[in-house]
C-alpha cells in the first residue's frame, strides 16, 4: 500500500485491519429525518450538541464472513473506505490457505482492464493472464475455471471511463452467468453507478469504530519514534478530528501529519483543508482516474464554494440532515449563475442529479443516509464549509462577520466560530465582534453588573503573580461553582423521595464543595481568607453527616431531616468568613445567564489563544476586559 505523501510503500499484512460489512445498505433505508435525527442523538458523545452521524448503527459483520456466506457479491463504499485494500487481503489470505484455501484468487483492476490495448473478453483476459501468473498451460487455468475454482476479485468498477462503461458491465455479467460456479468480489463506490447485477448480493463497508482506529495506528507506529498510544491519546481529545478518523484513507492522512510533527496542527482547519484536499484532488489524480464530464467542469474551488453554499444553508437552519431535493435546488442555483451555464430548467435539474451524486461518488462528501436525504460525511466537514463559506466565499464582510458572531453563544456554532477565527487572515474584526456579543448578554442586568465588579474588586484584593483576567475568571468560577452546587444541594435535600441516584449526586456537589473551600486549586498560589479558624469548622461541619458506607439508612434519613438546615449553615460559614458564598439570590435565568457568560469568555479565549492571526492591540484588549463589567470596560474603548 502506498497513498497520499507515503514516501515508501508499507506492506498489506503489516497495516491491514480487519473490515467490518454492513449487510443492510445506508442508503437504501427508508426512514425520515426525523427518525434520523432521533437515531443520531441517541449515540451523540459531545456536550456540544455534536451529532455523532458515524453512530447511526446498523449491524456490523466481519468482512471475511461476509465473502464466505455469499458467492457474488458487491462491495460499495464511500471513497477511502478501504474496498481495494481488502480485496488485496483477501487475494492474500486465499493464496496462504488462510481464506478459501481450495480457490486460486485473481485480482482485476477493471480500470486496466477496460484500458487493455487488446480489448480482451474478461474471459480471455482471465485465462491468459492467470496462466501466465501461475500455470504452464492455457488449459489449466480453464479447468480451474470449468470447475469453479476461481475467486475473482474484481476491483473498481466506478473508475472505468464512461466510455468503457457498457462494455465492461456486459463482459462481467456475460461472465458471472456462464461461469456461476466460481466466487466473484466487486467493488464499487456508493452512488457511483446505476446498475442491476443478476444474484450478486450487495453490501457496504462500515467505517471504522474506535476498536479499528486504535489497531489501525498501533500497526502503523510500530517501530517509529512516535508512540501509538500518543497518537490514539490525542484523537480521545480531539473529538472533531477523531470524526475523520473513521475513514480509512483520512486516517492515514492523521497518522503521516502526526508522524511528521509529534501532534495535530493548531490549526485545524488546515489539518481539514488538508484531508479534504485528499477526497478532492490527491485520491483520483495520483491514479489517474477521470471522472464524470458534467462535475469535472467545476473546478476545485468551485466544488468547494458550492459545498460552502450547502453548508451554511443547512447549517443556519439546522439541518444536519437534508432531503435530495433541497440539495439539487441549491445546486441549481448555483451553476446556474457560472459561464456557460445552461438556460433550460430541465437541463439544470437533471445535472444537479449528477452533480450530488458524483459528490458522493467521487468524494464522499455528501452521503445519502437515507433514500432521498442527505447529509454531510462528517459533522466536522459541515462545520468547516459553513466556517468556509463565512471567511472565503462572503470574504469576511461586515454582514458575514455580524452574522457569524451573533451565534457565538450558541453552543452547536462554537467550532464554526472557532474554525472562521482560524482562517481568517486578520481575525481582529471578528473576536471584537464576539467579544460585544458576549458582553451584551449581561450588560442590562443590575444585579449581574454588580457580581462582575464584586468579582473585580475580590481579584484586586489579593496579590497574585497571574494577570488580572486569570484571578477574575478563578473567583467567577469558584463563586458560581460554589453557589450552583449549593442550591443542588438544598434542591435535593428538599426532595423527600430521595433514591440512590439522587443521593450520589447530591454526595458529589457537596463533596466538590468542600474539597473547593478545604484544599482549593493548588495551582493557584491565592492569598484566600482560608485561617485555621475556617477549616477546622468546616471540617466540624462535614463530621455532622453519619457515614453512608456504615449504614446507608441511617445516612438518607439523617439528610431528609438536617439537610436544609445544614446547608444554610454551610451558606453561612462562607459568607462569614470568605465572602465567597455572597447569598446574591439570582433568578433561575440569571445563573443560566451567568453560566453562558463565563463559558462563552472561556471559549472567546480558546479562539484567542488558537492558531490565529490577531493584532496585538487587539489581543491585549481582549485579554484586559474579559469578566470586567461594562463600567470597567469603557475607559479601556
Amino acid at each position: 500500500m502506498r497513498v497520499l505523501d507515503m514516501t515508501q510503500p508499507i506492506g498489506l499484512n503489516e497495516i491491514y485491519t480487519s473490515v467490518n460489512i454492513l449487510e443492510n445498505i445506508t442508503g437504501m433505508q427508508r426512514l425520515t429525518i426525523e427518525e434520523l435525527e432521533k437515531l443520531s442523538q441517541q449515540y451523540t458523545q459531545e456536550d456540544f450538541d455534536r451529532f455523532g452521524l458515524e453512530a447511526i448503527k446498523i449491524e456490523r459483520v466481519p468482512g471475511l464472513q461476509v465473502v464466505q456466506k455469499y458467492s457474488k457479491l458487491m462491495i460499495l463504499g464511500k471513497p477511502g473506505a478501504g474496498k481495494t485494500t481488502f480485496l488485496k487481503y483477501l487475494a492474500i489470505q486465499c493464496i496462504a490457505g488462510e481464506f478459501l484455501a481450495h480457490l486460486v484468487p485473481r485480482f482485476i483492476t477493471l480500470k486496466d482492464f477496460a484500458e487493455d490495448n487488446y480489448q480482451n473478453s474478461l474471459v480471455n483476459f482471465i485465462i491468459f493472464d492467470t496462466c501466465n501468473q501461475f500455470f504452464t498451460s492455457q488449459n489449466e487455468a480453464e479447468t480451474l475455471l470449468q470447475q469453479g475454482r476461481l475467486l475473482i476479485l474484481l476491483d473498481g468498477l466506478d473508475e472505468v471511463r464512461e466510455e468503457d462503461s457498457k462494455r465492461i458491465l456486459k463482459e462481467i455479467q456475460h461472465f458471472a452467468q456462464r461461469f456461476p460456479q466460481n466466487r466473484f468480489v466487486m467493488t464499487c463506490r456508493i452512488a457511483a453507478r446505476e446498475y442491476t447485477f443478476e444474484k450478486f448480493t450487495e453490501v457496504e463497508v462500515a467505517e471504522f469504530n474506535d476498536k479499528q482506529i486504535n489497531n489501525f495506528a498501533t500497526n502503523w507506529f510500530k517501530n517509529k519514534p512516535v508512540k501509538p498510544d500518543k497518537f490514539i491519546q490525542r484523537l480521545r481529545e480531539n473529538y472533531p478530528i477523531k470524526q475523520l478518523a473513521s475513514n480509512p484513507l483520512l486516517l492515514t492522512l492523521l497518522c503521516l501529519v502526526f508522524e511528521e510533527a509529534g501532534d495535530f496542527p493548531a490549526n485545524r482547519s488546515e489539518l481539514y483543508k488538508e484531508g479534504l484536499d485528499a477526497l478532492l484532488k490527491k485520491w483520483d489524480t495520483k491514479r489517474g482516474i477521470k471522472r464524470d464530464e458534467v462535475y469535472k467542469k467545476l473546478s476545485v474551488q468551485r466544488k468547494e464554494d458550492l459545498l460552502s453554499k450547502i453548508a451554511l444553508t443547512t447549517f443556519d437552519q439546522s439541518n444536519y440532515f437534508f432531503k435530495q431535493k433541497l440539495a439539487e435546488y441549491y445546486i441549481t442555483d448555483y451553476i446556474s449563475n457560472l459561464p456557460d451555464a445552461s438556460t433550460n430548467t430541465e437541463k439544470l435539474q437533471l445535472d444537479s442529479e449528477k452533480i450530488i451524486k458524483s459528490i458522493e461518488a467521487q468524494h464522499g462528501l455528501l452521503v445519502e443516509r437515507a433514500k432521498g436525504i442527505y447529509s454531510f460525511s462528517h459533522l466536522t466537514f459541515h462545520e468547516y464549509f459553513t466556517a468556509r463559506e463565512f471567511v472565503l466565499v462572503q470574504q469576511s464582510s461586515d454582514n458575514a462577520l455580524q452574522s457569524l458572531a451573533s451565534h457565538f453563544t450558541e453552543k452547536r456554532w462554537r467550532e464554526v466560530c472557532l474554525l472562521a477565527v482560524e482562517m481568517s487572515p486578520n481575525a481582529n474584526i471578528l473576536l471584537l465582534l464576539i467579544k460585544d456579543k458576549i458582553d451584551g448578554l449581561v450588560s442590562k442586568d443590575e444585579k449581574l453588573q454588580q457580581f462582575l465588579l464584586w468579582v473585580n474588586n475580590k481579584s484586586l484584593s489579593v496579590q497574585a503573580f497571574y494577570k488580572p483576567a486569570a484571578v477574575r475568571a478563578f473567583y467567577f468560577g469558584l463563586s458560581l461553582d460554589l453557589y450552583c452546587s449549593l442550591d443542588r444541594i438544598l434542591d435535593q435535600t428538599l426532595s423527600l423521595n430521595l433514591d440512590l441516584e439522587l443521593d450520589r449526586t447530591l454526595s458529589f456537589d457537596l463533596d466538590r464543595t468542600l474539597s473547593l473551600y478545604l484544599g482549593l486549586d493548588p495551582s493557584l498560589d491565592l492569598s484566600l481568607d482560608l485561617n485555621s479558624e475556617l477549616r477546622d469548622v468546616l471540617e466540624q461541619l462535614k463530621k455532622q453527616i453519619p457515614d453512608r458506607r456504615i449504614d446507608e439508612e441511617v445516612y438518607l434519613n439523617w439528610w431528609r431531616a438536617n439537610g436544609k438546615n445544614w446547608a444554610e449553615e454551610l451558606r453561612n460559614i462562607m459568607i462569614r468568613y470568605s465572602n465567597l458564598g455572597h447569598d446574591w439570590q439570582f433568578s433561575v435565568v440569571q445563573k443560566e445567564l451567568l453560566q453562558e457568560y463565563f463559558y462563552a469568555n472561556k471559549f472567546l479565549v480558546e479562539c484567542l489563544n488558537s492558531d490565529c492571526y490577531v493584532s496585538r492591540d487587539v489581543r491585549q484588549y481582549i485579554e484586559d476586559t474579559l469578566l470586567l463589567p461594562i463600567v470597567e470596560i469603557q475607559p479601556y474603548r
